[in-house]
């Protein structure tokens, strides 16, 4: 979530850029920068943004697994070596041994 006391103009961005950067690893919370008072931008530090990204991938990853399970447990699906058959043959490789 977006806290409310880091939303900044992007001219007060570019008059104290340095300080704003600073803040921005400190904190590693991002900052909304405005336009004209409307929100245009987001700004976060790369380190903050990659956690942030990998979090998501986790999410994803996570709610993949859980649909699956789901899918299993209502009998959907089909077993996994015919699958790999498929898929083997669909690149020239026999799995069959």
């Amino acid at each position: 979530m977006i806290d409310v006391t880091e939303i900044r103009s992007l001219s007060d961005f570019q008059r104290n850029t340095k300080a704003h950067l600073r803040r921005l690893k400190k904190t590693g919370k991002p900052e909304v920068l405005t336009v004209n008072g409307e929100a245009a931008v987001v700004v976060q530090d790369a380190a903050s943004y990659q956690k942030f990204l990998d979090e998501v991938d986790e999410r994803e990853s996570l709610e993949g697994v859980r649909r699956g399970l789901e899918q299993a447990n209502r009998g959907e699906g089909r077993p996994m070596r015919e699958f790999l058959r498929e898929l083997g043959a669909k690149h020239g490789i026999n799995l069959d041994k």
